[in-house]
């Protein structure tokens, strides 16, 4: 649960903001659409290598975007 201090005089709109931002950044939503559909830890596994074989080919030159 997300707890935001907001001070007596502080505007509703600030308060919306630093709620948005937590949000963000406790990846939430990422993890409740992660949650949605099983994904087999093998096919999690080669995802995971595909793109790591994808940065290292950006980073050498290969690939241009």
């Amino acid at each position: 649960m997300l707890i935001i201090d907001s001070k007596d005089c502080e505007n509703i709109d600030k308060a919306l903001k630093k709620y948005k931002k937590k949000f963000e950044k406790s990846k939430t939503l990422l993890q409740l659409r992660e949650r949605q559909a099983f994904t087999k830890p093998s096919v999690r596994r080669r995802g995971e290598i595909l793109k790591a074989i994808y940065k290292q080919k950006i980073a050498a030159g290969t690939i241009e975007l």
